[in-house]
């Protein structure tokens, strides 16, 4: 099997060796369009109209399809999508009541214990079994089970009570009790009553509006509508608001204190296979992180949790000091969010995408636990080496979302995210095989990371490694770089290599593309004097800051190298420390895989400062785009056309960012800015990445776009190089043979299936070693037992009956996990009732 480390080697040398072999991705072309209907697009997919689906569909889509359907048909199937509910808590305190204009409702959803009583009151195994036909599992947390790292959070739920059935009795009163004690507070008394089935406030019905995603049909939309049955159990009225992606824009965009929605059906694609939880944890609990109810947005209400946001931004942070105090901190900040149940999550789905069995010479790469994404297009090694692609959208629509390459609030749909990153290279990333970090265009010398630190009597770590006085940091008064202050210290330090790439528009990329991303993610997060920045945006800031901290200084060695030295701690992995010092060259703070140059980039953020020459106005965030006033958009045509005029300025003006004046001049920007303008006129769009991709035609009428291969000699990977660096063996645990109960005192056998699977291509045989494991969860903590290979494929593990004896009658889970080095492990959760 092969190694992280050996892998490492293996692609540095590759990198580092001059070579005449063809660059850049397997196919030559790729085009993408949209079908309005997800049994077309499987049925053009198995006539070979198109390549592959990239949306991927549940169990009952394809239990539906015939025999002589599946012949043709590749499938991967993935534990790549979850589904959750998001709740609006305005005002999330008593007397739980928000005025509307002239009108004041009472809000049950502010109420804790109501949201609470949600996750007792949902039968999730009614969802997975009749609903997504057994393709799935019950999922209580962000962690989705089977991806690594993945059981301590399991665990807290299961300490909590939560079982896949629910207590629908247990919520139901919950529910009741919560309602009486809101009804008897002063300023509720003889407003909120109980009238026969259901609670009214003033008179009527109290009626949350539940925003249901329609564009599922088989999916959400039938779960939604049995979430709302449960619902009204409890004597409140629901108001079914069936809706296609348009309801993105009202439960993410709208002001939570307008009360347009109160539930939303929320679906969730994977977005990487991973190792490591915290930063989802802050994603989906945290307010911080603009991912909540008001999205952080000051004009609007916004949902507060100064716990869960002080625990998830000292992980985000690393400033924590042992691998015990990073489960302690984020395993709290998880518990609280289930506390407080803003969010809640239902299943993970297993879905699956599906390929033409005879378009392609061998399987795409793919996410573990995400499914098809920008690798699967990258090696994409089709018969003629072209890749014809399409994806379901229910109205037609290729997107969703504005293309804004800056804000929070960008590419926020699968289709934007689909093409965008395969114009995008990392510079470090989590392999789709093993979720470990690779260092892809940044590669860290890791002989030279280096922790040292104390923890002061706050409990904070003070950096010992000193910094040198030859060191630079950005200063955001003078919005220069500038040498460090005497007596400057660091937790950590490490030196990086970058392999410098090209831009889709020919130019070279170069170190001030990296001086460039920090300084302007700096500047537009920190707030200027009192007569006005024009640049600080506090969305972004609130975003940006917690990761912008964590660089103290660095320098330009000569030999190109470029050494961090910043405050972060993650004694948990080395290269994930590392990859915190990374220096970066993407400002996008949407969370996604994408980045345009900085002469783009700057263009739109003038176009935010000081409107376009159209006399629109331009923000970066899509809660602020309202009348004449626009999110920012690389591929909007009046906004293409603003941000061309807006170059054309900066040519006139031989503009200069003042973050990169000591490393370009007024000549190399003027000829930037005019190659940006050639390219934007000849493919009508502003999205110039560094992938191996680029946009050679965009045509939203037609709903269609074509990605053509960038082959210059300067891009850094070699056609091919990906397809082999990712190839593996990992584990997969086929079946497991369990007794449905036990009887404390007798030892209990589990037989496990274990098969080796060659990744990507999926060839079993039978596993003749490995590390398996069998759990036992009970409330004193994981019991853990060795399994052993009994035959080729079959390993028994002993369940002691001692262990068995000492634990009270009841139902406990039992997970059986199955790995191998270099991949992600395999995992088979199930059941006993212990007499």
């Amino acid at each position: 099997m092969k190694k992280v480390s050996t892998l490492l080697i293996v692609l540095v040398c590759l990198l580092s060796v001059f070579s005449f072999a063809e660059k850049g991705p397997m196919p030559d072309k790729v085009y993408f369009d949209v079908r309005m209907e997800q049994n077309v697009a499987i049925q053009d997919v198995a006539a070979g109209n198109v390549d592959v689906f990239f949306s991927g569909v549940g169990a009952p889509t394809i239990n539906a399809l015939p025999q002589s359907t599946l012949d043709k048909l590749d499938i991967y199937s993935i534990p790549s999508g979850s589904w959750s509910l998001l709740f609006n808590p305005v005002p999330n305190a008593a007397p739980y009541t928000v005025k509307v204009g002239d009108k004041e409702y009472f809000n049950p959803l502010a109420i804790k214990d109501v949201r609470f009583a949600m996750n007792f009151l949902i039968n999730r195994q009614y969802i997975v079994d009749e609903i997504q036909q057994g393709a799935g599992g019950v999922m209580y947390t962000v962690a989705t089970p089977g991806q690594p790292g993945t059981q301590p959070y399991i665990d807290i739920a299961a300490k909590m009570g939560f079982a896949p059935e629910g207590n629908e009795e247990l919520a139901l009163e919950t529910i009741e009790n919560a309602m009486n004690e809101a009804a008897n507070l002063p300023e509720n008394k003889g407003r909120l009553v109980k009238k026969g089935q259901w609670w009214t406030f003033d008179g009527e019905p109290v009626t949350i509006k539940f925003l249901i995603r329609v564009d599922d049909p088989e999916g959400r939309l039938k779960a939604g509508r049995y979430i709302a049955d449960q619902i009204e159990k409890a004597g409140i009225k629901v108001e079914r608001l069936e809706r296609d992606r348009t309801a993105i824009q009202i439960a993410y965009y709208s002001n939570p204190a307008d009360l347009e929605w109160h539930i939303y059906t929320e679906g969730w694609g994977a977005g990487a296979t991973r190792k490591f939880w915290h930063h989802i944890v802050a994603q989906m609990y945290a307010p911080w992180y603009a991912n909540m109810p008001g999205g952080q947005d000051p004009a609007n209400w916004n949902y507060v949790q100064d716990e869960i946001d002080y625990l998830t931004q000292k992980v985000y942070s690393g400033n924590f000091a042992t691998e015990e105090e990073y489960w302690d901190s984020i395993l709290r900040a998880t518990e609280l969010g289930l506390e407080d149940s803003v969010r809640i999550y239902i299943s993970y789905q297993d879905q699956f995408f599906v390929a033409n069995k005879d378009r392609f010479n061998r399987r795409m790469v793919y996410g573990l636990g995400d499914g098809l994404n920008q690798w699967s297009v990258i090696t994409a090694d089709t018969k003629d080496r072209v890749l014809r692609a399409t994806q379901f959208s229910s109205q037609g629509a290729l997107f969703m979302s504005a293309w804004d390459p800056i804000g929070t609030d960008g590419f926020n749909d699968a289709f934007s995210i689909n093409i965008a990153s395969t114009m995008y290279d990392y510079g470090m990333f989590e392999s789709p095989a093993s979720a470990d970090i690779v260092p892809a265009k940044v590669i860290p010398r890791l002989e030279t990371l280096d922790t040292k630190f104390e923890v002061d009597e706050e409990g904070e770590l003070v950096g010992l490694i000193e910094v040198p006085q030859d060191a630079i940091k950005f200063d955001t008064v003078s919005k220069k770089w500038v040498p460090v202050e005497p007596g400057l210290k660091s937790l950590s330090v490490c030196t990086y290599d970058i392999t410098y790439g090209i831009w889709n528009h020919g130019v070279s990329e170069s170190l001030a593309d990296y001086m460039y991303a920090f300084a302007y993610a700096w500047d537009l997060s920190t707030q200027g004097d009192a007569t006005g920045d024009t640049r600080y945006d506090p969305t972004y800031s609130a975003s940006a800051t917690p990761g912008l901290i964590v660089e103290v200084a660095r320098r330009i060695n000569p030999d190109g190298s470029i050494t961090v030295w910043f405050d972060y701690n993650f004694p948990v992995d080395k290269m994930y420390l590392a990859s915190w010092g990374a220096p970066m060259f993407s400002v996008s703070q949407s969370g996604q895989p994408i980045g345009v140059s900085w002469e783009i980039v700057e263009a739109l953020t003038r176009l935010v400062e000081h409107g376009g020459v159209s006399g629109r106005g331009y923000t970066l965030s899509a809660t602020s785009a309202k009348g004449n006033v626009y999110e920012v958009d690389v591929i909007e045509t009046a906004a293409v056309n603003d941000i061309k005029a807006e170059l054309q300025k900066m040519i006139n003006e031989r503009y200069v960012p003042v973050y990169i004046e000591e490393f370009v001049t007024p000549d190399e920007a003027v000829k930037r800015y005019q190659t940006a303008l050639d390219f934007i006129n000849k493919y009508g769009h502003a999205y110039i990445g560094s992938g191996p991709f680029y946009m050679s035609k965009y045509d939203p009428v037609s709903r269609y776009v074509e990605l053509t291969a960038v082959r210059d000699e300067r891009y850094p990977f070699e056609r091919g190089l990906w397809n082999e660096f990712f190839e593996t063996v990992r584990l997969n645990v086929d079946s497991v043979d369990l007794a449905f109960a036990a009887i404390g005192g007798l030892d209990l056998p589990v037989y496990i299936n274990v098969s080796e699977v060659l990744y990507p291509y999926d060839t079993y045989t039978p596993a003749t070693e490995g590390n398996v494991e069998v759990s036992l969860i009970t409330p004193d903590g994981e019991k853990v037992f060795k399994a052993e290979v009994e035959s080729p494929g079959r390993f028994l593990a002993t369940i002691p009956g001692g262990v068995l004896a000492g634990l009270e009658p009841g139902t406990y889970s039992v997970v059986v996990t199955a790995k191998s080095e270099g991949a992600i492990p395999s995992t088979y959760s199930s059941t006993i009732i212990v007499y």
